[in-house]
């Protein structure tokens, strides 16, 4: 290998950018991001970007260190063996190490008519035509959100805020993350907006048509504009690529986040499947995991062992439009407390929330290796034992 090292990050999401930035921390580091698109997409903001309230994007040079070179292109298959990956456009570039942050998106619904008639929220193109379609539809329309995490309460939530008639079909329970506390009070909080929720197994959907949306229990909702947020799916890059993945497609990796196939290949984010048991898709959690990848990239170039990864959970928040929202103080394994809190101090947070997401980023650009999150040293460790069968997993 040559004085100089090069590392190539497929993936400019919360991951990419910030294992990126934290990589600068050598100057004999050479840092590639490969990603599809010009612009850095905050997630977290997609719903605003379909109720009109955010654009959905935030400029590269905000976020992105100086020197960290940007190709605006796909990655179409990584060669382990030969250390390249290929573009769409054409081309390969050359790499020493790998880090996999190729983030997460809708899986194909597999409900009949969800794939012609429903639209999905999770990335950027899908939320800008979503915003289209709704600006040509009036505003009394029937509106239906299926899917009852995050991104489904507060698409629903943003729109009936402006006006729109919405109905949030859950499929299950509302806000299966929350407390039974903090979900009576979204719940209200819903009603108050105008929102119809349908809960439980009969509200699961069976069928999409072009104005309507079917359910499990025999009830016909219409609906002139249908919302997919339910499920989840990553890329198929590193399957093609002949990498072994979990059942859902995500790298597999030990607890240092580096491939089970190779230790020059380290994964972050959504993407990502340490041990085969993923974290929680979140941009907490996909900041905390590119920047331990990154450690683990610069501790293999120094000779050190890198160490496994370690973070606890303190929260989850969810927005009820522009005035309240939900603050959900949770375990460090990552379960619900009974305390939250909410109104206006929720809805604060929430912001502060989706705000800090960026400011983590800009931070580490500026300080690499300045980034920092709550660790436990417990649950994780439980976990792991327990799945290899030791012993039982510990309560929160």
């Amino acid at each position: 290998m040559s004085e100089n090292t090069d590392v190539v990050v497929i993936g400019g999401g919360y991951a990419g950018v910030m294992a990126a930035n934290r990589l600068t921390q050598r100057d004999d580091v050479t840092v590639t991001v490969i990603n599809p698109r010009p612009v850095f997409v905050p997630r977290l903001r997609l719903h605003q970007l379909v109720g009109g309230t955010h654009d959905g994007v935030v400029e590269y040079r905000e976020v992105l260190a100086e020197g960290v070179r940007l190709v605006v292109d796909s990655t179409t298959r990584i060669d382990a063996a030969g250390r390249s990956v290929t573009l769409a456009e054409g081309g390969e570039i050359g790499w020493d190490y790998l880090i996999y942050a190729v983030g997460s998106g809708s899986p194909g619904p597999r409900v009949p008519g969800a794939a012609e008639f429903a639209y999905p929220v999770a990335t950027l193109e899908a939320a800008q035509r979503l915003r289209s379609v709704l600006d040509a539809t009036p505003s009394m329309a029937a509106v239906t959100v299926v899917g009852a995490g995050p991104t489904g309460i507060e698409t629903a939530a943003e729109l009936a805020e402006q006006g729109r008639t919405v109905t949030l079909v859950c499929g299950g329970v509302l806000g299966p993350y929350l407390h039974p506390r903090a979900r009576r009070t979204a719940r209200t909080y819903l009603a108050r907006l105008g929102v119809g929720v349908l809960e439980g197994p009969g509200a699961s959907v069976t069928a999409v048509a072009r104005e309507a949306v079917d359910l499990a229990d025999g009830r016909t909702v219409a609906s002139r504009v249908t919302i997919w947020t339910a499920g989840f799916g990553v890329p198929d890059l590193a399957d093609r690529s002949g990498l072994r993945t979990d059942a859902a497609g995500r790298l597999l990796t030990d607890e240092t986040l580096t491939s089970v196939d190779d230790e020059r290949i380290v994964a972050a984010g959504d993407s990502s499947a340490p041990s085969d048991l993923p974290f929680r898709m979140s941009a907490y959690t996909a900041g905390c995991l590119g920047a331990h990848a990154a450690d683990t990239v610069l501790h293999r170039i120094a000779g050190d062992r890198p160490g496994p990864i370690d973070l606890s959970f303190p929260a989850m928040c969810i927005g009820f439009g522009r005035r309240t929202g939900i603050f959900q103080f949770a375990h460090k394994d990552d379960t619900a407390r009974p305390l939250y809190l909410a109104g206006r101090a929720g809805r604060k947070l929430k912001e502060l929330s989706c705000d800090f997401s960026v400011k983590h980023l800009v931070t580490e650009a500026h300080k690499p290796g300045s980034h920092s999150w709550p660790k436990d040293g417990k649950h994780r460790p439980a976990l792991l034992l327990a799945q290899r069968g030791d012993v039982a997993a510990p309560a929160a």
